[in-house]
């Protein structure tokens, strides 16, 4: 069939024009500029001690150029040194002639928050599912950011996406945004959206779910024996959104799931059953896929760091995390071992520059490749903590729960008030919204405060008691079960799962987290001058 004129012309003109938008496309020059090694380095998650560079350091970073540099602990301190850290290692990487780094954190809010000494005190996520607000929760998620971006870190290993299914967990807990994945989903990608948009990546964990696992991957192999029905219908669905949500990285479990990988004792960071076919091809997701650490004992008991670095990126993996606990020389015996598989024709130079790709990109579409040097004299000054402190109240005041008996709210006048004498504060907020009797009793009360509190609980027609983590304190335990607990509010001030460990009582409130800020509201809670509105995140079947 003969084109007309103009067909013809128009398909001339994009046959002329398209070597012009190859060379306009920075990251194909940046690509084809790189050496096999360079390109190696991208794939690589680095990690050192201390709060400065020291000069072995120096020298890997110089020689190895790694796409990624996670901080640990011993690299913060506060915003003054973490800006001047981040400075100079993007600094060092310049002048080796290579692309700026991701520079990223553990920075999960609640038990996991590396970012301390001058930073936001974030409760946990769960309390941001119980609030129902995803426009909240992208609120927060921008507020991480902030304070990440005013220190030069522009990626965080967070939110964490496993569901909160076990609550016998050793690992995962309270880490998780909550335990059913309706509630979850919309939440925890409203977070991952609200970082991004502030130009830092979010690296949504641990795929396909470390929820409900009796074991820690830091210390053995975990096996999940759920099949896919049951993974797709739960363990998945926050991932399938963040997925949708084009979330810019996840990270892959150090754990077996037979129903997808038929290979005994293979755990999913590296499997291309998981990676490539389930998470890649299935779920759509062509964002960057990272390993969990290399280091953690689920792995290094197995394989040594250049073995596992090989076959994960043979799996499908972008970015390699090798961890807290191998050397700069470790790190660089697995990537020399990359560049080695690569030459020897083990892993096609194609499949690194998949990924190197993948990369650059990440890097581009979030500024890392333009960024400027912090300020460091103002890094302090930027982070706002006012701002992020009304957050932090707004989150208690949307997100504290009333489980169940919110018929007996508000808590009648003279109602004795049983409370931490440690948390002054706690009293002063409720006293100031309602008329009470005060108990203050020691965190782990003596035998006879036990006795002081099971006397005057005789004459008072409520009771309200705070507890913190029943299952770690027998005394607290034992003065709450010998309340009369018909008549008895519970205010759950840490675990939500306090109520596993005694019986029924009148009410149960939860804040979720055992913040300060949390103090205020729940006393407005419980004297019915705000209503309670926060959702129940957690099963509270037996």
């Amino acid at each position: 069939m003969k084109l007309p004129k103009l067909s013809v012309v128009f398909l001339l003109l994009v046959s002329l024009l398209q070597p012009i938008v190859a060379q306009s496309d920075p990251v194909a020059e940046m690509l084809i500029s790189m050496t096999l090694r360079q390109k190696v380095g991208q794939m690589f998650v680095a990690s050192f001690y201390g709060p400065t560079i020291n000069e072995p350091t120096r020298q890997f970073l110089e020689a190895y150029q790694p796409g990624a540099v996670v901080f640990l602990p011993s690299n913060l301190e506060n915003p003054g040194q973490i800006a001047r850290l981040t400075n100079d290692i993007q600094q060092t990487l310049r002048t080796a002639g290579t692309v700026p780094t991701f520079i990223g954190v553990d920075q999960e809010g609640g038990i996991i928050a590396h970012l301390e000494n001058g930073f936001t005190r974030w409760p946990v996520p769960t309390l941001l599912t119980a609030t129902a607000d995803p426009q909240l929760a992208y609120s927060v998620g921008m507020a991480f950011a902030q304070e990440m971006q005013a220190v030069g870190i522009n990626m965080n290993l967070a939110p964490v996406a496993d569901l909160y299914t076990n609550p016998d967990n050793p690992i995962i807990g309270r880490r998780s945004f909550g335990t059913f994945p309706e509630q979850v989903a919309p939440i925890v990608t409203a977070f991952a959206q609200g970082m991004q948009a502030e130009g830092v990546l979010a690296v949504a964990k641990h795929f396909p779910g470390h929820g409900d696992t009796s074991a820690d991957s830091h210390v053995t192999l975990p096996v999940v024996t759920y099949d896919m029905g049951r993974l797709s219908a739960t363990e998945l669905v926050p991932f399938m959104a963040l997925a949708q949500a084009d979330v810019g990285g996840i990270m892959t479990a150090h754990i077996s799931f037979p129903a997808l990988e038929p290979e005994v004792g293979l755990p999913a960071s590296l499997s291309g059953h998981i990676v490539t076919d389930l998470l890649r091809d299935e779920l759509g997701y062509d964002g960057l896929v990272m390993t969990d650490a290399l280091d953690m004992d689920a792995i290094d008991t197995v394989y040594s760091p250049a073995e596992a670095a090989l076959m994960t990126i043979e799996a499908g993996s972008d970015f390699v995390l090798i961890g807290a606990h191998v050397s700069p020389d470790a790190q660089a015996s697995a990537m020399e071992a990359v560049v080695a598989a690569v030459e020897s024709g083990q892993i096609a130079e194609a499949r690194i520059d998949e990924s190197v790709r993948r990369i650059l990109s990440a890097k581009q579409q979030l500024g890392v490749l333009d960024a400027e040097p912090v300020d460091v004299t103002f890094a302090a000054d930027a982070i706002d903590l006012e701002a992020h402190a009304v957050l932090i109240t707004q989150m208690f005041e949307k997100g504290t729960a009333v489980a169940y008996g919110g018929d007996t709210i508000p808590v009648a006048t003279g109602a004795l008030m049983i409370y931490p004498a440690s948390q002054p504060s706690l009293w002063n907020a409720c006293a100031e919204v309602g008329s009470y009797q005060p108990l203050g009793i020691s965190d782990r009360p003596t035998p006879d405060e036990i006795t002081w509190a099971q006397s005057a609980v005789a004459s008072a027609e409520q009771v309200v008691v705070f507890t913190r983590n029943l299952a770690e304190n027998a005394q607290l335990k034992e003065l709450v079960e010998g309340l009369p607990l018909a008549r008895t509010i519970v205010v759950a001030l840490h675990s939500p799962e306090d109520w596993r460990e005694i019986d029924q009582p009148q009410a149960y409130v939860m804040t979720y987290s055992p913040l300060p800020a949390a103090y205020e509201p729940v006393c407005k809670v419980l004297a019915g001058t705000i209503p309670a509105v926060g959702q129940v995140v957690i099963n509270l079947e037996p």
